[in-house]
């Protein structure tokens, strides 16, 4: 047999035919229900220990509704974190939005964001991070950029919406710090 008459090491020939089912579309979807999980029961229940979550999303759609100051600072994407105290943490099925109360530079904003506006979302504590690829580039890697915008510390009796999710006594309050989320991803065993 020559060379030319063996498949790949992973059985297939090297050359797959394009498929005509849309099995990225299928996995983008499934991918995006499991965060939308992770967000409806955060909603209902508040976060779990030390569990916390990067949304990133794209700011230049004209369906994301966040403060014109935040839109001109993060005019392209912004990664926001769901971690300490944040409020209102909603998912709307029917209109397919996430909207969630956080407090920047002082000032509370409801931020409504679009499920398809999400470009990646993580939840760094069990080192899980998901990307949609139809809003990147395959070969992008996740990383949560140093301008990722944490809430501010808000005081509560001026804001008696507001959930304040405390971290466990062991855990210390660190400084916002750059993630590579390549990390997180598993790797196959060699």
């Amino acid at each position: 047999m020559s060379d030319d008459d063996h498949n790949g090491q992973d059985g297939f020939e090297h050359e797959l035919p394009e498929s005509l089912l849309p099995y990225d579309d299928w996995v983008e979807d499934a991918y995006r229900e499991v965060m939308l999980r992770a967000i409806e029961h955060v909603a209902a229940e508040g976060l779990p220990g030390a569990h916390h979550f990067y949304l990133t999303f794209r700011t230049n759609r004209p369906d994301v509704i966040i403060p014109a100051r935040l839109r001109a600072q993060y005019p392209e994407e912004m990664t926001i974190v769901l971690q300490h105290q944040f409020w209102d943490l909603a998912l709307d099925r029917d209109k397919n939005i996430i909207s969630v109360g956080l407090s920047f530079g002082g000032v509370g904003s409801i931020l409504v964001i679009p499920v398809s506006a999400i470009t990646a979302f993580a939840d760094p504590h069990i080192r899980m991070a998901l990307r949609f690829v139809s809003s990147m580039q395959d070969d992008e890697d996740i990383e949560i950029p140093e301008d990722a915008v944490e809430p501010d510390d808000i005081d509560p009796a001026h804001h008696p919406e507001v959930r304040i999710e405390e971290p466990p006594a062991d855990e210390e309050k660190k400084e916002a710090e750059v993630v590579s989320l390549a990390a997180f991803r598993k790797r196959p065993p060699t």
